[in-house]
């Protein structure tokens, strides 16, 4: 019998059989059949169908990669595919087991069928190579729905963690700069001040997070724009680094027109985040350089410092998040609230924004951060 065929006349014992594997696998232990089952009768069907199906070289070829786009029987395959995984998600199953789960249902098939005809036909070969495409279609499809549903779950729950951290954070803050208005003893103003600067970090780790989980939940990130001196933004940032880097030496050099409607918080942690990193990456030594200029609808921020330059190989993903490039130099003057989340977070703001940010890092020229962002 064609395996095809096999596999639509015994749907009951191969699901007989998968049930009996899933039970084994430790979400499955309080499983009722049925949960057990799941989707696999939809696959199975689907597949079958799908075998039947004529296929073209390309078909065949795209199959083989895990990609069946385009017949009927495919996309009820994928579909079946998706809603496994999203079940077996819910039901506590990791990666691992929802392979090994069509691992078994392969080998399960391929037995029960060569049990049922032990001689084999000039078509074994095609048949087999026909389940195992669907089988890979389905499993591809099975696994990218797992792993986006996980993410998903991931982004929110860091999105969920941010919004409820702020409320005692701010009670804490609030509470120290209330009891430091009432207590000159020393050791206690010598205590709040580190509360003070500590639950700051924090607020910028809460800030960053919450940052983060929203543009990979598919938001860009908000902006709330209005009429916005740059160059009096640009002096409060650098005159704070100042003050907290007395041993640095910064410039600011500003140049023309530089106004316009933009989100002056948002525009602050641009700024605020790539001196920051300059500071920490540049040598001790060098001085570090703001510049802002007009260049028609334009407006360009610069940030330059001297040191070690980037090597090629990181720049590639410089702006992903939770990727940070670090010296040993570096890791050492790294600032309290600092995950790797800075430049990804740069380079979300400059793109809502409809700007751009390029970098050029050279051991004659220094490391230049360029962000470019229009007036409106």
């Amino acid at each position: 019998m064609r395996l095809a065929k096999f596999i639509l006349a015994n749907i009951e014992p191969i699901l007989v059989e998968w049930e009996a594997f899933a039970v084994t696998l430790a979400p499955g232990a309080n499983m009722t059949k049925l949960s057990l089952r799941d989707h696999a009768q939809a696959i199975l069907l689907a597949t079958a169908r799908d075998m039947q199906v004529d296929q073209s070289l390309a078909q065949q070829a795209d199959k083989s990669k895990g990609d069946g786009e385009g017949a009927a029987e495919s996309d009820r395959l994928d579909i079946a595919s998706v809603q496994h995984a999203e079940e077996r998600v819910g039901a506590g199953f990791d990666i691992i087991e929802l392979v090994s789960e069509y691992r078994a249902l392969r080998a399960s098939v391929m037995r029960l069928w060569r049990k049922s005809s032990p001689q084999t036909h000039l078509d074994d070969i095609d048949d087999i190579t026909r389940f195992n495409e669907s089988i890979d279609q389905s499993l591809a499809e099975a696994v990218e729905s797992y792993t986006e549903r996980i993410n998903r779950s991931r982004q929110l729950f860091l999105a969920i963690l941010g919004h409820d951290l702020r409320n005692p954070l701010i009670a804490i803050r609030m509470g120290a700069r209330l009891v430091s208005q009432t207590n000159a003893d020393p050791i206690s103003i010598e205590a709040l001040a580190m509360i003070d600067t500590e639950s700051e970090a924090m607020a910028k780790l809460i800030n960053d997070m919450t940052d983060f989980a929203s543009t990979l939940l598919g938001s860009t990130m908000p902006l709330h724009c209005e009429p916005v001196d740059l160059q009096m933004l640009c002096r409060e940032v650098v005159d704070g680094f100042r003050a907290t880097h007395p041993q640095r030496t910064l410039h600011f050099n500003p140049r023309g027109d530089l106004t316009g409607n933009w989100d002056a918080a948002r525009l602050r942690q641009v700024i605020s985040n790539l001196l920051g990193n300059a500071l920490q990456h540049g040598s001790p030594k060098g001085p570090v350089e703001l510049s802002a200029a007009s260049e028609g609808s334009t407006v360009v921020l610069r940030v330059h410092n001297e040191g070690e330059p980037i090597p090629p190989e990181a720049l590639p993903t410089l702006f992903d998040p939770l990727v940070r490039y670090a010296t040993v130099e570096s890791a050492f003057q790294r600032a309290p609230g600092s995950i790797g989340l800075g430049l990804y977070i740069v380079r979300e703001i400059v793109n809502a924004n409809g700007g751009t940010i390029t970098v050029d890092s050279t051991a004659q020229q220094g490391t230049t951060f360029t962000v470019r962002i229009p007036r409106q």
